[in-house]
């Protein structure tokens, strides 16, 4: 087994740096990529996007989940499971809307949704992490 931890380029840096974006793991002839949960912060990584709005936060962060896993070869068809943390479920289906746009509506991957009292950013009202799994690139050759 090869393990990466990775910050991509194009990707804002994690917040307060404590964390790396991805864990890549190849094993055998797959790669499992591990994402940190994102959250809707601009391109400097200091600054939340779209304060308090549930579809522009979930925006941004797909876009950001996008680009990790594009950077990896992935794409959001990789993914097999998503957790995404709210801070009020009774606006899931603003959410739901977003996530809609960029989820395979056929084989969705698993999920788990819970209610959080609070993110770690003032005014986040959803943090998403992901796992893809996909072909290790020359596997099999």
């Amino acid at each position: 087994m090869r393990k990466i931890i990775d910050n991509p380029a194009g990707v804002p840096e994690p917040p307060q740096g404590r964390y790396s974006h991805v864990a890549r793991l190849e094993i055998g002839d797959s790669v499992v990529l591990m994402l940190s949960g994102q959250v809707a912060v601009d391109d400097t990584g200091l600054d939340l996007v779209a304060p308090g709005d549930m579809r522009g936060q979930s925006e941004r962060i797909f876009e950001i989940i996008g680009k990790i896993l594009e950077a990896h070869g992935a794409t959001f068809r990789d993914i097999v499971n998503i957790r995404t943390y709210l801070t009020d479920m009774d606006r899931r289906s603003e959410y739901g809307e977003i996530r809609r746009k960029y989820l395979p509506t056929e084989e969705p991957p698993t999920s788990t949704t819970v209610e959080v009292s609070r993110l770690f950013l003032p005014e986040a009202v959803i943090e998403v992490e992901v796992m893809a799994v996909m072909a290790r690139p020359g596997a099999g050759e």
